[in-house]
């Protein structure tokens, strides 16, 4: 693999960071298994892409395609706690809405961002390499987020957020108010995940209706890979562990398709994916003492 191919590998590991944070907080904090990222992912993309290309500044256009993401979460966690509608069926049923709102935001499946100022432009020029600036930049992004996700989570709210998703009959016995914790809790990890959605446009240059598909596969990955190597009960160890996990994920599927003995094509990747999948699912119980026969 060469170095261009790994850079861009590890910047594709670091905006998917956000969707596994997303992921983690949905699934592990708040135990609510949400599909709705396959949809808000594309959303931010889009929401971004045609803020940018109506002349919005990029760091706006982000701000309100985190919103967007966050006011898709909202919808799937009305459906669940308003029509007690089962958190993984209401979650679809947002995510296949989002489909159609996304072809209608963009007007076309796709929007090109060429030539476009976006986040990273006045980052260019400076004699670094534009395949340096891009994983720096996410990087620095990345780092800040999950500093403040982490501090969010060692909270007041955050610690009735995690109670909520350990023990929701236990935490409103405390006193605190489950149905607003689920509001907030999966709002939150869509705005999440609608922020890597709109850095993969910006980084890539177009944002496509159907680069959503398998989003919560990847997130679930780095998750679960994270896991099995950090395997901490800490809340900032954790959320550096699904950063690691979506990075290794990347150079992982890279690596992959770059070797040429194992005759694998691009065409393969959902294949490759898979794979990894299953073997970072796997692993944990093997870990704990074996798989039952």
């Amino acid at each position: 693999m060469s170095q261009i191919a790994f850079l861009g590998a590890v910047e594709l590991g670091l905006v998917f960071a956000f969707v596994a944070m997303g992921v983690y907080l949905a699934f592990r904090i708040l135990d609510f298994p949400d599909l709705t990222v396959d949809g808000s992912f594309p959303l931010g993309a889009a929401v971004a892409a045609v803020l940018i290309l109506a002349g919005w500044n990029p760091w706006a256009a982000t701000a309100v395609a985190m919103i967007a993401g966050s006011g898709a979460g909202l919808v799937t966690a009305f459906l669940n706690v308003r029509f007690k509608i089962l958190n993984l069926l209401a979650s679809i049923l947002t995510m296949i809405a989002l489909f159609s709102v996304n072809l209608r935001i963009m007007g076309r499946p796709n929007v090109a961002l060429i030539n476009q100022e976006t986040m990273l432009t006045p980052f260019y020029g400076h004699g670094l390499p534009d395949y340096y600036v891009r994983p720096l930049f996410v990087l620095a992004l990345v780092v800040i987020v999950l500093l403040l996700l982490w501090r969010f989570l060692e909270s007041d709210i955050g610690l009735a957020m995690r109670a909520t998703g350990a023990n929701a009959r236990m935490a409103k016995a405390q006193g605190v108010n489950t149905n607003r914790q689920i509001y907030v809790g999966i709002a939150l990890s869509n705005a999440l995940v609608a922020l890597g959605g709109s850095l993969f446009a910006q980084t890539n240059g177009f944002a496509d209706v159907t680069s959503g598909v398998g989003t919560i596969v990847v997130g679930l990955a780095a998750v679960i890979v994270g896991e099995t190597i950090f395997r901490s009960r800490l809340i900032l160890l954790t959320l550096i562990g699904c950063v690691a996990g979506s990075i290794i994920y990347r150079i992982a599927i890279q690596t992959a398709l770059s070797t040429d003995s194992l005759g694998l094509k691009a065409s393969d990747l959902n294949l490759v994916t898979a794979v990894l999948v299953a073997i970072a699912l796997i692993l944990p119980r093997l870990r704990r003492g074996g798989v039952a026969a």
